[in-house]
């Protein structure tokens, strides 16, 4: 039975190394009982990245196609020590939800106090709701600090479930220690496939393995249901929110 009912990080053809379409991951989250996907392809200057013309133009896709929900977001880059990420400002109106992540083409790997400051900086400029994969291996970071950073700035960090299965191998004690972390101090998470292929939407098998393993509750999955992410980009003074609240209140 599905626990999880959205999936905040998907990539399309419109990053190259990805290989679906927005028809494919509509067909596939019918198959599997999704309800709702964020769109994050990446953001320029990764090396995949589409032009920034495209985010713009996400305009054109509808908000709910054969009953399921299409956001329109991006994966940014953390691209320096002071949190910057390039997202042209006439952006953000247009997007739904961002992702900040370090991705080594755009920021070079350092020692935990460089990475943690960067990622902190990131989380405090208001510009991003999710860190996107902070247990990747590469960046290591202060896992309570971020934490604490992030429960004061209400942005979510992403328990990454490609992280356990292929992408940023070693990822899953950082993960341990990060959702042990949050639970600790009260905060929420995000759960996402970061799915590169439709096949892979919504699958977050080792997300809520490792939540079984550490008693992190579901309730506290800020992105469980549509109600739920809804809600909290609400927060962030999301228009999506109320765009789609008549289709939120018509779900089972």
């Amino acid at each position: 039975m599905r626990q999880i009912f959205t999936d905040t990080h998907c990539h399309t053809v419109a990053s190259t190394h990805a290989y679906s379409t927005v028809h494919d991951h509509v067909a596939q989250a019918r198959k599997i009982g999704l309800q709702l996907f964020v769109l994050t392809d990446h953001a320029p200057p990764m090396p995949d990245a589409p032009h920034f013309w495209h985010f713009g133009n996400r305009r054109v896709i509808p908000r709910v196609v054969d009953g399921i929900a299409i956001l329109r977001g991006m994966e940014a880059n953390i691209e320096s020590v002071s949190g910057s990420i390039s997202v042209p400002e006439k952006l953000y109106p247009i997007l739904d939800l961002v992702i900040a992540s370090f991705h080594e083409p755009v920021f070079e790997p350092s020692g935990i106090a460089t990475n943690t400051e960067a990622m902190i900086n990131t989380i405090l400029s208001g510009r991003c709701q999710i860190i996107g994969h902070p247990g990747n291996p590469n960046f290591p970071i202060d896992v309570n600090a971020v934490v604490s950073a992030a429960k004061e700035s209400n942005v979510l960090l992403e328990i990454n479930n490609s992280s356990f299965n292929g992408s940023r191998q070693g990822s899953s004690e950082n993960c341990r220690a990060i959702l042990e972390a949050i639970g600790k101090q009260d905060w929420k998470i995000s759960f996402a496939s970061d799915a590169h292929i439709a096949f892979d939407l919504g699958k977050f098998d080792d997300c809520l393995r490792l939540c079984r393993e550490v008693g992190f509750p579901l309730e506290k999955v800020a992105t469980r249901t549509p109600r739920q992410l809804l809600a909290f980009l609400a927060e962030h003074d999301k228009a999506v929110a109320l765009e789609l609240d008549d289709w939120c209140q018509a779900l089972p």
